[in-house]
């Protein structure tokens, strides 16, 4: 089972999947507005952080990951961002069987260009045997990465200890590259709510995306959330739990 932690408690189960090269914690403070009113668990996705590694990073694999935190909790309602939310639509659409909702954070079930390799090459170039402190790890990823607030997110990653390390599974990442960008070839469709909330500054789902959502999702709505790119929840935090919130307590 995916590591987990788990925020509150209630009538109804929320499971948060958070992105390529994030974690269950980087969600911690989203999870615990809404677990408010709700049991919010937040997952560390395959090959990230607590869990377990693994050569296989396909979307069938990574939604069955997701399905048995949903049989462990009983119904619940997903949300997915970037390719979490991949994740999440795949297991929508593998088996719908207790997921009572689904909320997507930017991202269409479509393949994408914008290969992550050359962030895998930064963090692999990080020499660990001269690393003692972030600050250390942050210099040298300088030479490669420009955004300090990128860097600060990955630094996230570094687990620091008798012989420092990154928490993710680097080789088995850049190996499904491919995979992680494109999306599977799922037939059929998930009729429940959805919700796929964009950033107004984000250009991850465009028209076909939009298009090709409505085709396997035909019960959903869409939100555009001002000021936000594609870390929408980070860019707009307000925004994005109080839009959360009005879509999942109706």
């Amino acid at each position: 089972m995916l590591n987990h932690d788990i925020y509150g408690d209630g009538d109804h189960t929320l499971i948060i999947a958070h992105g390529l090269f994030g974690s269950g914690r980087n969600w911690r403070a989203i999870a615990k507005r809404l677990s408010a009113s709700m049991r919010v668990i937040t997952v560390d996705m395959r090959n990230h952080a607590g869990s377990d590694w693994s050569d296989d990073m396909s979307y069938p694999a990574m939604a069955d990951d997701l399905l048995g935190i949903v049989d462990a909790f009983g119904p619940a309602r997903l949300l997915g961002h970037s390719m979490g939310g991949k994740a999440a639509m795949c297991a929508a659409l593998q088996d719908p069987t207790g997921i009572e909702k689904l909320v997507i954070a930017d991202i269409a079930p479509v393949a994408y260009t914008h290969t992550q390799i050359h962030n895998i090459d930064a963090m692999d170039a990080v020499d660990m045997a001269s690393v003692s402190s972030r600050s250390d790890a942050d210099r040298q990823l300088a030479r490669h990465v420009d955004d300090p607030s990128l860097r600060a997110f990955f630094l996230q990653s570094l687990v620091l200890d008798d012989a420092p390390r990154w928490s993710l599974n680097l080789a088995a990442l850049r190996a499904s590259m491919d995979q992680i960008l494109g999306f599977p070839d799922i037939s059929g469709q998930y009729s429940g709510p959805s919700l796929f909330v964009t950033g107004k500054g984000s250009d991850y789902v465009d028209d076909a995306g939009k298009a090709r959502i409505r085709t396997l999702f035909p019960g959903t709505r869409f939100a555009a959330l001002k000021g936000a790119g594609h870390w929408l929840h980070a860019d707009q935090p307000k925004a994005f739990i109080a839009t959360v919130q009005a879509f999942l307590a109706v």
